[in-house]
């Protein structure tokens, strides 16, 4: 007959080390892959540069005016007078509601100027006006 004894020396136990290593695995893959998300899906313009540009959070309301004056939400054309709508109605569902208003280098200014008088005729005066940084071209 075979007689089995206890090893009363080894210690079991979940090893802690490689679990570890896993979830800050997971972790880094995650933080990187949200990164990458995040970019805005707009239409693509010839930002104006500055040099005291502050990166923010992406917005869910980007209004794009480009070269010729149309005017885009998100990306889809529009006009400004739907687009003032839709920035109504957001504001009423959002208190902290804000607006990332994308303007082309070579728009005339007088047609960034209106779009920004009527979304304060709107009553929204957290606008953000996007540009590059210097150092970005």
């Amino acid at each position: 007959m075979i007689k089995f004894t206890k090893n009363r020396d080894e210690n079991t136990g979940i090893m802690l080390s490689p679990m570890i290593d896993m979830i800050f695995l997971l972790l880094v893959f995650f933080i990187l892959s949200t990164m990458y998300m995040s970019d805005l899906k707009a239409v693509p313009v010839q930002l104006p540069t500055a040099r005291q540009t502050q990166r923010v959070k992406s917005s869910p309301f980007v209004v794009t005016v480009k070269a010729g004056g149309a005017v885009w939400l998100g990306d889809k054309l529009s006009t400004q007078e739907a687009v003032i709508a839709a920035a109504k109605e957001a504001k009423q569902r959002d208190k902290d509601f804000a607006v990332i208003l994308r303007g082309d280098g070579t728009v005339n200014y007088g047609t960034v100027i209106a779009l920004l008088d009527k979304f304060k005729e709107a009553g929204i005066s957290r606008i953000g006006l996007a540009a590059d940084s210097e150092g970005t071209k």
